[in-house]
C-alpha cells in the first residue's frame, strides 16, 4: 500500500490546526462567560456578577410593581380582640365651617400600625436588706432580670444579641439606637458568650444523632487572616464554627471518629469525605456542572444530547420531596427517576467532559441515590446554604471578627441563638426568660435554661 508523503504531513498539518481551533474556541467561550457570568462561571453569586439580565437594553423597559388590570387585596383591617389598644377619638359638638351643632353619626373604624421607639432607661434601685438575727446572715433583695455585677438588663442583652447575631444589624447601628459605646457593647456580648460556651457542645450530641444532617462552609477573616465559618445544621439545629483552616479537622471535630446514624448531605467538598456516617452529594451543585457543560461545548450534539437527558431528571430528584403524594408513591417515582440517571450516566460517551461527569456518577454511587431510599433525605444541601446566607452578609458588612475572642463569641452565640429561633415563634421573648433563669439559679445548665421548653 502507498500513500503520499505530502499529503500525510498536509492532512497532518489540518489537524493539527483544527485542534488549535478547538483550543482557541474553547478559550473565547471561557473568556466571554466569565465577562458576562463572572470569575466563578455559573457559580458567581450574583451580587459579582458583571452584567445582570435584567441591566440588558432589552429589558429595560420593564417596569415592576403591579400590572394593569390586577386585582389589589387591599388592606387588611383588624378586629377588636386582635388589637393591643382600641381608643375613641372624639370632636367638639360644633361645626368647624359654620359654627352649627353636629349631629351623631356613630363612628369608623380605622386600623393604624404603631410602634415604640428604641429607648434606654436608667434604672436605680434601691435593694432592701435585712439581717437573720438567729444565723446573722445578711439577706439582700436581687434586681430581676439582671445578672450578678452586670449592668445591662437582660432584656438589653437580648435586645443586642438578637439585633445583630439574627437580623444582622452593625454594633454601629446598635450603639446609635441605645446610646452604649460600641466598646461596651463587645464587652456585652463576650462576657455573655462566655455564660453559654456549653451550649454548642450540648447541640452537636444531639446533631450527631440526626437522622439528615447538613453542612457547608463560606469564607472568613479572623483579625485580618483568611480563614473559614462552618455550619452544620439540621431543621431543628444550627452549628457554627470560626476555624482558620478548610481541612477536615474542623467536621472531624463536631462529627468526632465513631460511627453514626443517618445520612450527611454535602456538596462534593473532600473536607467531608471521611466522616463517620452516610453521604449525599447535593444534586444542585452537580446539575450546576451538568448545564456548564452545554456553555462550554453550544456546538457539541453529544453533549447537548447528555446534558438535556440529565439535567431534567437531575431537577425531578430535586423536587420530589415537595410534592404532596403518599411514601408508596414517592418510592415509586423515585426509583423510577434513579433508573433513567442510571442509564443516562452508564451509556457509551466519547466526548471526555461527559466521560467525566459520568465517572462522578459510576465511582461515586454510595454519595448519590440516598434520596431515593429516604423521603426525609434531601437530594439538595439548600437548607445549609440558606442558613448561611446571614453570615454571608454579616462577612460582606463587617469583613469578618476583629479578633479571635469576637470569632469564638460570634459562633457560641449564632449556635444558641439561630437554633433557638428554629425552636419557638418569638426568638426575643424566649431568650429573654432563658438568660432571666441564668440570672435567677446560679448552677442551672445554660443548655436547660435556653431549650427547657423544647425536647427535641
Amino acid at each position: 500500500m502507498t500513500y503520499c508523503q505530502q499529503c500525510l504531513k498536509k492532512q497532518q498539518r489540518i489537524n493539527e490546526l483544527e485542534g488549535e481551533i478547538v483550543l482557541l474556541k474553547a478559550k473565547l467561550r471561557y473568556q466571554e462567560r466569565t465577562a458576562k457570568e463572572g470569575f466563578f462561571g455559573s457559580s458567581t453569586p450574583s451580587s459579582k456578577i458583571p452584567v445582570k439580565p435584567n441591566s440588558q437594553r432589552a429589558h429595560q423597559h420593564n417596569r415592576g410593581g403591579g400590572k394593569v388590570g390586577h386585582k389589589g387585596h387591599g388592606r387588611a383591617s383588624i378586629s377588636e380582640q386582635d388589637a393591643d389598644k382600641v381608643e375613641k377619638i372624639h370632636i367638639g359638638n360644633t361645626c368647624p365651617d359654620c359654627g352649627s351643632t353636629l349631629e351623631e353619626k356613630g363612628t369608623r373604624a380605622r386600623t393604624v400600625i404603631d410602634c415604640q421607639p428604641v429607648k434606654m432607661k436608667k434604672v436605680v434601685y434601691h435593694l432592701e436588706r435585712k439581717r437573720c438575727p438567729k444565723c446573722k446572715n445578711l439577706i439582700s433583695a436581687r434586681v430581676p432580670g439582671v445578672f450578678a455585677k452586670c449592668l445591662y438588663s437582660n432584656q438589653l442583652l437580648t435586645y443586642v444579641a438578637v439585633q445583630h447575631y439574627i437580623y444582622g444589624n452593625t454594633l454601629g447601628q446598635i450603639e446609635k439606637q441605645t446610646g452604649i459605646g460600641y466598646s461596651s457593647l463587645v464587652d456585652a456580648m463576650h462576657q455573655l458568650s462566655k455564660r453559654l460556651k456549653d451550649v454548642p457542645n450540648a447541640l452537636i450530641e444531639a446533631y450527631r444523632g440526626s437522622e439528615v444532617k447538613h453542612a457547608d462552609e463560606t469564607g472568613w477573616r479572623t483579625n485580618g487572616n483568611n480563614g473559614y465559618a462552618w455550619l452544620f445544621c439540621t431543621p431543628k439545629i444550627s452549628i457554627f464554627r470560626v476555624r482558620r483552616t478548610r481541612s477536615a479537622s474542623v467536621p472531624r471535630e463536631v462529627f468526632g471518629e465513631k460511627s453514626l446514624p443517618g445520612v450527611l448531605v454535602v456538596d462534593r467538598y473532600n473536607g467531608y469525605n471521611k466522616m463517620p456516617c452516610s453521604i449525599q452529594y447535593c444534586y444542585a451543585h452537580l446539575l450546576r456542572t451538568v448545564k456548564d457543560l452545554e456553555k462550554d461545548f453550544p456546538e457539541n450534539a453529544e453533549v447537548k444530547s447528555f446534558v438535556e437527558a440529565l439535567a431534567p431528571q437531575l431537577t425531578n430528584a430535586i423536587s420530589l420531596r415537595t410534592l404532596d403524594i403518599t411514601d408508596r408513591q414517592f418510592k415509586r417515582q423515585a426509583a423510577k427517576i434513579k433508573n433513567e440517571i442510571l442509564n443516562i450516566v452508564n451509556r457509551h460517551a466519547k466526548h471526555p467532559a461527559i466521560q467525566k461527569i459520568q465517572d462522578i456518577f459510576r465511582e461515586k454511587a454510595d454519595r448519590l441515590y440516598h434520596w431515593a431510599d429516604d423521603h426525609n433525605v434531601p437530594a439538595d444541601n439548600n437548607l445549609a446554604e440558606r442558613e448561611l446566607r446571614p453570615l454571608v452578609i454579616a462577612r460582606k458588612i463587617s469583613f469578618g471578627s476583629q479578633s479571635d475572642t469576637g470569632a469564638k463569641t460570634r459562633e457560641i452565640l449564632m449556635t444558641a441563638l439561630h437554633t433557638l429561633k428554629k425552636r419557638t415563634p418569638d426568638i426575643t421573648i424566649a431568650f429573654k426568660s432563658a438568660l432571666d433563669r441564668l440570672a435567677e439559679t446560679e448552677n442551672v445548665d445554660p443548655y436547660k435554661a435556653i431549650f427547657s421548653f423544647d425536647s427535641s
